[in-house]
């Protein structure tokens, strides 16, 4: 899931190449053909059919071979009925000296039309309407096979998007999203990148430069990432720090740090920590590398009890060496509202008063998806969203790293307790 002109349709490309032929890369850890298959590639219409996927596999028309299958493994097509230079099957050599076959189709034709074979894998280049997408997922039923979808998600949470990034039932299991912004494009200048983006109407442009959907009734934080991300910087020994946490076990547990620019009203998020199925053992053993002094604040869960220990989650965390706040996460009021944490976190960001580094990955992954559906906000992939909120809740108990003093020799005739004293 990816914005425009990224390179999206020549890395799947690339893929199905890979496995028909069976000429796999050193590198490649992903699944593995050793026998011929059979697969169909698919777009919306015969025509983008043609000029995408098609063109990354074969090359241009009139000359095939100059695509990803290489030309002595192309050994016959067949070309297709009403659509000039439309292949309808190619069949390709693979290395066990089988053949593999692929054949071209397209959306337009309806689903009717995806009925009733088996094959190895299916790629849909550009999002399929769902009905289409399912009959191509149940053609490789049988065979344990693969479903490939790569497309810029132009029409935003639509049915078929919710199967990869929906909340609760919405998302298939057994899906993996990978997602590339014009960031990731190396093949642009930063000047390039400004240029393309000032280019969209600014509504298509989270989806057209970032892949990220137009998302229920609305994303959470409704700026650009531009606004927000930074560089990494060396953090001044002044700046106060605070750690906080998002406890989870089949949802990640998730930790960030925030160092605090008092001056400035300004808070920096510097490190993330996510990682599920992991007990605060495997936690506590990352994030105490951040500095055992630094203070974690930490959501009203953690007060409640281990089914198997019957000791709070916080006490846990505090045990194996973290610096556990002596409350959990609230304003100073007292209050912990949600909706109150989110608004705090959007004015910051708004104002320049929130900066996130660049190298935080996840974090930004998160934010891009973080979306309302019924006005309410969707608790799915939300969990450094999650701790940076109880971070920010939490400001006040930020503190300054300790400094390590050295003592310093005692001057002649000075009595030792004297020394000790200072």
């Amino acid at each position: 899931m990816a914005g425009n002109q990224l390179g999206k349709t020549i890395a799947g490309g690339n893929e199905e190449a890979i496995h028909a032929t069976g000429l796999y890369p050193d590198w490649w850890t992903g699944k593995r053909w050793e026998d011929p298959t059979k697969s169909w590639v698919a777009g919306v219409t015969g025509e983008s059919t043609r000029d995408n996927p098609q063109r990354i596999l074969l090359g241009e028309r009139g000359a095939f071979g100059t695509g990803a299958i290489p030309k002595r493994c192309i050994l016959d097509y067949a070309s297709a009925r009403g659509i000039p230079g439309l292949v309808d099957t190619v069949q390709v050599k693979h290395v066990s000296g089988g053949t593999s076959y692929i054949a071209f189709k397209s959306y337009e034709k309806g689903r009717e039309k995806w009925q009733g074979e088996t094959l190895h894998r299916v790629w849909f280049d550009e999002e399929p309407p769902l009905d289409i997408y399912i009959e191509g997922l149940t053609r490789t039923n049988a065979t344990s096979g693969i479903v490939t979808v790569t497309f810029t998600p132009l029409l935003g949470m639509s049915d078929t998007v919710l199967r990869f990034i929906g909340d609760g039932e919405a998302k298939a299991p057994g899906t993996h999203v990978t997602n590339m912004t014009i960031d990731d494009a190396e093949h642009y200048s930063p000047e390039q990148r400004a240029a393309i983006v000032a280019s969209y109407p600014p509504h298509e442009r989270e989806a057209r430069a970032k892949g990220v959907p137009i998302l229920g009734s609305g994303r959470v934080f409704p700026i650009s990432e531009e606004s927000i991300r930074i560089d990494p910087i060396t953090i001044p020994a002044h700046w106060a720090q605070i750690g906080a946490l998002d406890f989870g076990w089949d949802h990640p547990t998730a930790g960030v740090r925030l160092c605090y620019d008092r001056d400035a009203d300004c808070i920096y998020v510097t490190h993330t920590h996510r990682l599920k199925e992991a007990t605060p053992v495997i936690h506590a053993a990352t994030l105490k590398s951040w500095g055992d002094w630094l203070p974690w604040a930490w959501p009203h869960d953690g007060l409640q009890h281990d089914k198997g220990s019957g000791e709070q989650l916080a006490a846990q965390y505090k045990a194996q060496g973290l610096n556990m706040l002596h409350e959990r996460a609230t304003f100073p009021d007292g209050s912990n509202g949600v909706e109150a944490g989110i608004m705090e976190m959007l004015d910051r960001m708004q104002t320049g008063r929130l900066k996130v580094f660049s190298t935080l990955t996840e974090w930004f992954e998160e934010f891009r998806m973080y979306h309302r559906k019924d006005g309410l906000i969707v608790k799915e992939r939300d969990d450094l969203m999650a701790a940076t909120r109880y971070g920010v809740m939490m400001l006040r108990y930020a503190k300054t790293r300790p400094v390590k003093r050295t003592p310093t020799t005692p001057h002649a005739g000075a009595s030792t307790n004297a020394w000790m004293a200072r």
